[in-house]
């Protein structure tokens, strides 16, 4: 049956933008923390390996053996005497495993489909990667997702473990796990025996939520429960005797959407012990050097690092009002956990790699030095019901003092999730600004940042607690800047877009809503979604042991108080939240005569990030249209 909506194709309508921003992606550092390796854009548009040294930022060498592929999964060797990384080529299907050493560079593999996450073991000798033979999809649930077409369920796309020799030839990689078990994440034991795993029977799109940790043989692949932790997992790492497994746990609302404690549990099996029980600090990535446990961590508006001794509070390395990011975690380290690596940006200064002694990081690169910011930022916090909230407040350069403006509250996805700095570059990513508004970045309860009991503090409260935070922090932010309360936005995607459909009918305060891949049912979206798992930990029990808990957070069932003209957008191909729910809401919302637009993006996925030029050309139409143009 034909939708009885608009599917549009994208315009490829233009932003002004600057210079174009320098970018470093999936940052490593070498054993010895001499050298870092990232992948950027070779002086146009194709990407390279890039190794540098990580003293000085000074260029070693540029690493680009395929003009039509793509690159990831950079790893040094356990000696740092070389690099290895994937190379995509999308068109022929193939990814091929390769190993630069010295001035040269060699395929090690090949596999007929996607790869990821290649690590060399321990001796040198092999390399494991995580493969998918025959993919019909990206790996992830928010990727555009296969067509439900014939008959439903009786076959999923398997991402299982592979080995392969690094020897003079090349090989064809086949699973060495066994069919029907997905696996997400792996780390090497360290006598090369096994690697230990997360992972989950069946559906891997649905069925993170419920992974477990597991032990794999590296010779027969054989599997051996480990754990069977209460909270979602991630970043299983071994430590360097062999005994423990730590990892990340906690309340996750997202795979890659990293956030908990971290939690160890010997490898031969037993119940996990939380060793940050009760802190107030989100940990959102993980290593064990020889040195120790290594974590990342977000507090509040500061990202940074802590060195972890069980029975010890975690002792703090380093915290900056600043974004981190590297290939595997939020940080790369050293074999010793003494040197560390990170990009690092923030909303008004551009990316650079910072480098060396994990509590005196440097800035290496100075590609972006001469970028300028497109938008004003600051850090807003306040109080709200016994909770201390945080968000962020962006301002447009043109802002004048005492001049009142709207502004537009974005609320992020998850919603185990935070808004954190980022660099606005001039055009798409600052429309917002440019355009004259001001724009509030809250992170609510729910959120990371204060430790797992805030993330886990709007349980059976979606739309409650966590609404009332961000009114709240409107108000706090009214009395820092000239903000018309007359004229406030309201846009966010996924949990953001519940949240957009959900304030629609709780408060008349916003002027004009954009709802991104919202939920607006979440009885018929417990039933149609592609992740359903994942509703358990917040509700307790399925919809169908408890319909009122999802009928009571249901933006449908309280239609008739919503009045605020509603712009929503979904992809096609949404698995996580299905174009059904915004079907849904638009269709209610024209029962009360409320202004709204749907559009449907063919073949998008989560958010439509392909569209995304065109998505904000509407946003900033619709706005516009209901708040009015800014003074500018």
């Amino acid at each position: 049956m034909r939708l009885p909506v608009t599917l549009l194709l994208a315009s490829s309508l233009a932003f002004p933008v600057q210079a174009a921003v320098h970018r470093y992606g999936g940052l490593t550092l070498a054993p010895s923390g001499g050298e870092v390796a990232t992948i950027e854009l070779d002086g146009g548009t194709h990407p390279a390996v890039v190794l540098r040294n990580a003293g000085d930022g000074r260029v070693v060498r540029r690493i680009d053996p395929c003009a039509t592929c793509s690159y990831s999964g950079l790893t040094f060797t356990p000696k740092g005497d070389g690099v290895a990384f994937l190379a995509r080529d999308r068109e022929r299907g193939v990814v091929t495993l390769m190993i630069a050493r010295g001035d040269g560079v060699r395929p090690v593999a090949t596999v007929e489909g996607l790869a990821s996450t290649p690590r060399f073991s321990p001796d040198g000798k092999r390399v494991a990667m995580l493969i998918t033979l025959g993919a019909t999809k990206d790996v992830g649930a928010t990727q555009a997702g296969a067509r439900q077409v014939g008959e439903i369920g009786v076959a999923n796309d398997e991402q299982r473990l592979a080995i392969v020799p690094v020897g003079e030839g090349t090989t064809k990689a086949m699973p060495l796990s066994p069919q029907g078990r997905y696996i997400y994440e792996y780390d090497w034991t360290p006598d090369g025996s096994a690697l230990v795993v997360t992972s989950a029977l069946g559906n891997g799109d649905a069925n993170w939520w419920v992974a477990t940790l597991d032990r794999v043989d590296a010779t027969t692949g054989a599997v051996t429960a480990i754990a069977k932790p209460s909270t979602q997992i991630n970043m299983p790492r071994v430590s360097p005797d062999g005994k423990t497994v730590a990892y990340i746990g906690g309340l996750m609302s997202d795979f890659g959407s990293i956030g908990g404690d971290v939690w160890t549990v010997p490898l031969a099996g037993g119940t996990p012990t939380d060793q940050t029980k009760g802190q107030p600090i989100t940990f959102t990535s993980l290593a064990w050097t020889k040195g120790g446990l290594r974590a990342a961590t977000l507090r509040n508006d500061q990202m940074g690092a802590v060195a972890i001794e069980p029975g010890r509070a975690p002792r703090p390395l380093f915290a900056r009002p600043v974004g981190l990011s590297a290939g595997d975690g939020r940080i790369a380290w050293d074999a010793k956990g003494e040197m560390a690596a990170s990009v690092v940006e923030d909303f008004t200064h551009a990316p650079a790699i910072y480098a060396g002694p994990a509590t005196a990081l440097r800035q290496i690169t100075h590609d972006n030095d001469a970028a300028q910011p497109a938008v004003q930022a600051r850090s807003v916090t306040w109080t709200n019901e016994g909770f201390t909230v945080q968000g962020w407040l962006l301002s447009p350069l043109s802002a004048r003092p005492g001049v009142k403006a709207p502004m537009i509250v974005q609320v992020h996805g998850g919603p185990a999730a935070a808004s954190t700095p980022r660099f606005i570059e001039k055009g798409l990513a600052s429309a917002f600004e440019d355009a004259g508004y001001y724009r509030f970045l809250p992170n609510p309860r729910g959120s990371y940042g204060q430790g797992e009991a805030f993330t886990a503090a709007n349980k059976r409260d979606f739309g409650g607690g966590d609404l009332r935070d961000i009114l709240a922090g409107i108000d706090a932010v009214e009395k820092l800047a000239p903000v018309d309360d007359a004229r406030l936005g309201l846009t966010g995607c996924s949990y953001g877009g519940f949240m957009a459909m959900w304030a629609n009918t709780q408060t008349n305060r916003f002027k004009a809503i954009v709802a991104g891949a919202g939920l607006s049912d979440w009885v018929s979206y417990y039933g149609t979604n592609g992740i359903n798992t994942w509703m358990i930990p917040y509700f307790g029990k399925s919809v169908y042991d408890d319909y009122k808990a999802y009928e009571d957070v249901s933006a449908v069932y309280h239609v008739k108080t919503a009045r605020t003209p509603t712009f929503i957008y979904v992809g096609e191909r949404d698995i996580e939240v299905p174009p059904t729910q915004s079907v849904e809401w638009w269709n209610a919302l024209k029962s009360q005569d409320v202004p709204t637009s749907l559009v449907i993006y063919p073949d998008a996925g989560h958010c439509v990030p392909t569209q995304a030029g065109d998505v904000m050309n509407r946003q900033l139409a619709w706005f516009g249209k209901y708040l009015g143009q800014p003074q500018r």
